[in-house]
């Protein structure tokens, strides 16, 4: 098991690993992991040549950033390995108007304080949490380039946002000469699949690099739950793995292939989501490090093309419209032919 196969973020130059480490569990022990702790699943990640380290400013109310702080603090060097990312947009001042969201005051401090957390002059890679309907787009994206001018920021990337947001600020930061944006990270795994229509379809027309999150559907797919495994779907936990017929089914075969192959329900999960085509780096947690090594062992395992077109139709996601319709619109332009290896059924008026 070595994390030693990089790949470039999108259409930068900047190189990170397929698998990046999610540090939101960072914090006093209290939620997550101690920095003790911590500092032992940092040393395993990297110490296996891992270098895409992923934080924000809200993760602990700032902890995680502290903790990543302290831990570059204590091994001088290893900062300049890694491809560090944070995000900014939420508030840690309730009463604050300007302390979140992505208008230029908080864009600026919120970065300011996150350096100082993280002990560190620059960020790899600066993320928009979340889009902020308040502000212009226009206002984002200029202290964006003002902050990569300024050395602080090196690329930046979008979380959470309409892929409509997505194509005005691509079109606007190439119209403009500003930063142009790497990377989009989205909620992707083998139960939450929707973005492959709009957000992955913007990633595709902008050449902008995936990185999905919780890859393992908030722990439904880590391997806990089976259909013998939980007795009450009732069960308020059951309710937050959104356990139903549908996931059962998903997690029966889930648990054949894990076990045909030797591996963990887990590693095929997270399998899943590595071999996906548009996915370039994909995050993973860990509270302990037997978890950690567990999710990153998730990196040996190859799913053939049977297994990853078995599970692809068992959860293939019901899109909203225009893809709905889509399919239909293909067998109308190119009939029985098959262009740029895409094949449709010819279209046939009903009678």
């Amino acid at each position: 098991m070595a994390l030693n196969d990089y790949y470039t973020l999108g259409s930068s130059g900047l190189r990170v690993s397929s698998l990046a480490l999610g540090t939101m569990t960072f914090d006093d022990g209290s939620w997550g992991s101690r920095p003790a702790d911590s500092f032992a699943i940092l040393d395993c990640y990297l110490g296996l040549g891992g270098n895409f380290i992923d934080t924000a400013n809200f993760y602990g109310g700032g902890q995680s950033e502290e903790t990543l702080g302290a831990y570059f603090t204590a091994n001088p060097g290893k900062r300049e390995r890694v491809v560090l990312a944070t995000k900014f947009c939420m508030s840690l001042i309730p009463d604050d108007p300007n302390a979140g969201g992505a208008g230029r005051k908080a864009i600026i401090a919120q970065l300011d304080r996150s350096l100082s957390r993280l002990k560190t002059d620059y960020v790899d890679l600066y993320w928009q949490h979340m889009w902020d309907r308040h502000t212009p787009i226009e206002e984002t994206l200029s202290t964006f380039n003002d902050l990569v001018r300024a050395g602080k920021v090196r690329n930046i990337g979008m979380s959470n946002v309409p892929a409509w947001f997505v194509g005005e600020a691509v079109a606007i930061a190439r119209l403009r000469g500003w930063e142009p944006i790497a990377a989009l990270q989205v909620q992707y795994s083998l139960l939450t699949r929707t973005v492959e229509g709009e957000q992955f379809g913007a990633a595709r027309a902008f050449g902008l690099g995936i990185v999905p999150w919780s890859p393992l559907a908030n722990g439904t797919l880590s391997g806990k739950y089976s259909r013998e495994r939980t007795r009450d779907p009732a069960s308020s936990r059951a309710k937050y793995a959104k356990l139903d017929e549908a996931t059962f089914a998903v997690l029966d075969v889930l648990e054949r292939v894990a076990s045909t192959l030797g591996v963990s329900v887990a590693q095929v999960a997270l399998a899943w989501v590595r071999q996906q085509p548009r996915v370039t780096s994909t995050l993973i947690g860990a509270r302990t490090i037997d978890q950690l090594e567990t999710n990153l062992a998730s990196i040996d395992v190859d799913l053939d093309d049977a297994v990853g077109a078995e599970l692809n139709a068992l959860t293939k996601p019901d899109l909203n419209y225009p893809w709905n319709v889509l399919p239909l619109g293909a067998g109308i332009q190119q009939g029985s032919c098959v262009i740029n290896g895409v094949s449709a059924e010819p279209f046939v008026r009903q009678k």
